[in-house]
């Protein structure tokens, strides 16, 4: 009986000991939260050319209609994001060889950009569009115009779409802003180039800011994308997650109308 009672207890006892071999070596003392860091994307633009992108004399900040809107495409995308000021001359360069994840930059997507490059899907179309004074009323487009002069540099797609309604005159200049004087002044009715140009001298410049309005839609296509190094399917998806679900929407109006309306 105490012989069967002893072997009873013995492999009670190693019953234990196994068990708790089995816990030290299987069984982890703490469980840590596993953290998944956010993506990080540097996108390299050119702060020369308001009001997309610039520099403001007062902050030394990038500032413009494409850091807002890549602000709210971060957010939405569920990425980090940073901007790296970098010239114009070799920016595509510089993606081709990893120095940065993309390029945002009012870069026109083009056929033969997409052959080194991919592109996001479009954020913008900045396309040509009308000018007019601030006093103007009744007209939207080009057409509402006839009988009257209107203004686009000279060899620009401005200039090719006035010649192409009859009844408006065309008058060419060297420089675009010769073309907003003499609007401002009266000498011709309206003035058409793309619509970041427009913007800028609309909108931006102090000295026609409250004196002209940018009417109706564009009315011809170019489209903006964001470039990223061909096959970088992790920052691209990321990014047109983020554009899906920007463009459209009220916060993207918020955008347009703050810099290009």
């Amino acid at each position: 009986m105490k012989k069967g009672m002893k072997i009873t207890l013995f492999s009670i006892i190693a019953v234990v000991v196994i068990a708790a071999v089995l816990v030290f070596f299987f069984v982890p003392k703490k469980v840590e939260e596993v953290v998944v860091e956010k993506l990080h994307i540097v996108i390299a633009t050119d702060a020369t050319w308001p009001p997309m992108e610039y520099v403001d004399e007062s902050t030394k900040e990038i500032v413009g209609f494409d850091v807002d809107l890549m602000s709210e495409i971060a957010k939405a995308g569920g990425f980090t994001h940073e901007f790296k000021n970098t010239a114009w001359d070799g920016i595509f360069a510089g993606l081709a060889a990893g120095k940065y994840d993309a390029v945002m930059s009012s870069v026109t997507i083009t056929e033969d950009r997409k052959k080194a490059m991919d592109f996001s899907n479009p954020y913008i179309n900045a396309g040509q569009v009308l000018i007019v004074q601030k006093s103007t009323s009744g007209v939207s487009e080009l057409e509402h115009l006839k009988g009257k002069k209107v203004g686009a540099q000279i060899g620009t797609t401005g200039s090719f779409e006035v010649e192409k309604v009859e009844g408006v005159t065309l008058k060419t200049y060297d420089e675009i802003g010769l073309a907003f004087e003499d609007l401002l002044n009266g000498r011709i009715e309206g003035v058409v180039c793309d619509t970041p140009v427009a913007a800028d001298f609309a909108l931006q410049s102090e000295t026609y800011k409250g004196k002209l309005k940018i009417v109706g839609e564009a009315f011809t296509d170019e489209y903006y994308g964001i470039a990223v190094q061909k096959g970088n399917t992790e920052v691209l998806d990321a990014i047109n997650r983020g554009i899906d679900k920007v463009v459209g929407t009220a916060t993207y109006d918020k955008i347009e109308k703050k810099w290009l309306r």
